[in-house]
This record gives C-alpha cells, structure tokens and sequence, in this order.
C-alpha cells in the first residue's frame, strides 16, 4: 500500500484540495485499495476547522465532497507512518523540518516537483485565486500518480 500525505500551512485549502483530487484519480484507476491519502497541516493555527468554504466549493464544482475532513496538525511519527510527503510550498518544507528534525529517506518534496517545476502551489487564502491552486493541485497530483505507478512498474520488472 502506498501511503501520502499532504501538507500546507492550515490543511484548509491546499493540502485537502490535493487529498481530494489523489482520491479521485485514484478511484478512477481502480486502485483505491492501493493507496492511503491524508492531509495534515503545519502549523495549529486551523487545527479542528473543516475545508476552508472556497475550498470546498472549488472541490464540489468537480464533484468531490470533503465533508468531514476537518484540518489536523502533522506530527514526527507520520514519517514514519508515509512514503510520500508532499508539501504545497517552501515554508512548508522548513516547518516540517522543526516536526520531523531531518528527512533521511528523502519522502519530503514538493507538489510541484512531480510535474516537473519546483515551485511552490500558491495559497488561495491570500491570493484568493482558486482555480489556479485547482489547476496546480491537478497537475501536481497527476504526475504524482504516474510517478507512483510508474516506480511500482520498475519495481515488478526487477
């Protein structure tokens, strides 16, 4: 089973928004029994608040419900528990570092590295640009999912 987790500064907007979209496209592959995906923020700030109103509509508006997600905070032993943590922007990256203390198996990295452009997912929260996170989110989760398969198809093939 693989196992990811998104982060952003709230689990509000970013990181469900990813949770969701990888839920999806992990159903429709059929391989939803294959994988385990969560979101988690660094920060306490949202700790208990659910998907951050836009967020929720930008995810409905393509058919994806987050009822009951509601924002929890990363802690050191999700390193443990995941193989991918996938992070929306920098700050994340040095936030994570003051849970976890270091990163030796290389799981931390961002969205964006999976399409191939290291760059951050903009935060809707201050840009109020929800279609772009969406469009981010989208792109990054895809190629986060061919990646994947395309490491388990390597490993089949060793």
């Amino acid at each position: 089973m693989t196992k990811i987790l998104f982060v952003c500064h709230g689990n509000i907007c970013r990181s469900p928004m990813a949770e969701f979209v990888m839920k999806k496209m992990v159903k429709e592959a059929g391989l939803t029994k294959d994988f385990e995906i969560a979101s988690a923020a660094t920060s306490r700030e949202e700790i208990g608040n659910s998907v951050y109103p836009p967020a929720r509509r930008k995810l409905a508006e393509h058919g994806m419900s987050c009822s009951g997600k509601y924002a929890v905070q990363m802690t050191a032993a999700d390193y443990g528990r995941y193989d991918y943590i996938v992070i929306m922007d920098r700050n994340n990256e040095r936030n994570i570092m003051r849970i976890i203390g270091s990163d030796p198996e290389n799981k931390v990295r961002l969205l964006m590295e999976y399409a191939g452009d290291r760059r951050d997912v903009a935060d809707p929260w201050y840009t109020g640009d929800f279609d772009a996170t969406w469009n981010d989110v989208t792109e990054g989760c895809k190629a986060l999912l061919d990646h994947i398969l395309h490491e388990r198809k390597d490993q089949h093939a060793k």
